[in-house]
């Protein structure tokens, strides 16, 4: 659905963005990951066409991006733009007219929002009055209720308690469900591996990785594993089969993290075991995305 070619941007000394490129298929929730200063909002900021880039091409659905396709964008800043002193019903319908939304559809479409999320007491307070979670909920509302093919969120989940960032979630699970493409810029990594098919992650500038999740994390298996066994501690530190990684105790079991060394498999090292231990249980360890973003960016560039 959005094919990101090559983009350059520069801000006076500092390159924000060089070279980058990205393709985000239709129907699928896309992590755009990376430590502060990555470059992350610029890009952003270019799909949604409030700057452009100094080189490069977007595209939407095969065609150049163009003001026509802002109806059909639903954006959430990280830095949240509703205007403190307006009543929350009365901005929400006018931000929905601003995206094509006739003032009859709009409310409609509001109070159906508000009620979903349970804020429809708020309909004529002030933004100021709300608290930070209620005026996340009224932002979130602005964003998507005018049922945009394309959602970008930039850490959507900023300023919830667990309860209200589960329902978010859950709505963006639901909107990609009926045919949303998604964006998804965020620091919870766990939140990634929840919600994201695929990823790209930016690092001063420049994308380091992208792919499927589920293919990036199998990339970084390291023949790790973790191995619990009954009984009292084994010395299992002279294996030529394995490096020991950690070891310790819980619920009655001993528990070895090891990394097992060369052309070696896991069977040969539960058959070293059982002679010494009564194994329990033998998992593999896959790096997590955390794992892997701060492997990644923590390498020299």
């Amino acid at each position: 659905m959005l094919s990101i070619k090559n983009i350059v941007k520069q801000y006076a000394g500092h390159r924000a963005l060089d070279n980058v490129s990205i393709e985000v298929e239709k129907g699928t929730i896309y992590g755009l990951l990376g430590p502060n200063g990555a470059g992350k909002t610029s890009l952003i900021r270019i799909i949604n066409q409030i700057t452009a880039p100094d080189s490069g091409e977007v595209f939407i659905n095969g065609e150049r991006l163009d003001q026509k396709h802002i109806e059909r964008i639903g954006y959430l800043p990280e830095e949240r733009g509703l205007y403190k002193k307006m009543q929350i019903g009365e901005q929400i319908i006018y931000l929905a007219q601003l995206k094509g939304l006739t003032k009859h559809e709009a409310e409609k479409r509001a109070r159906y929002w508000f009620g979903k999320l349970d804020i429809l007491d708020w309909w004529n307070k002030k933004i100021e009055e709300l608290s930070k979670g209620m005026q996340q909920k009224a932002q979130f509302v602005a964003t998507v209720m005018h049922e945009p093919d394309l959602i970008i969120l930039d850490e959507p989940f900023s300023g919830f308690d667990p309860v209200n960032a589960e329902l978010i979630k859950n709505e963006i699970l639901e909107l990609n469900k009926k045919g949303a493409t998604i964006i998804f810029s965020t620091h919870r990594m766990e939140s990634v591996e929840e919600l994201c098919d695929s990823i790209a992650l930016l690092h001063l500038s420049h994308k380091i990785l992208d792919g499927k999740v589920k293919d990036i994390r199998n990339t970084y298996r390291s023949n790790t594993y973790m191995v619990a066994y009954e009984g009292n501690k084994v010395n299992l530190n002279n294996s030529t089969l394995f490096d020991t990684i950690a070891e310790t105790q819980d619920d009655g079991y001993q528990r070895i993290k090891l990394q097992i060394k060369g052309a070696a498999k896991v069977n040969d090292v539960l058959q070293y075991m059982l002679p010494l231990a009564s194994i329990n249980y033998v998992e593999e360890v896959i790096p997590t995305m955390n794992d892997i973003f701060i492997q990644t960016v923590s390498k020299p560039q």
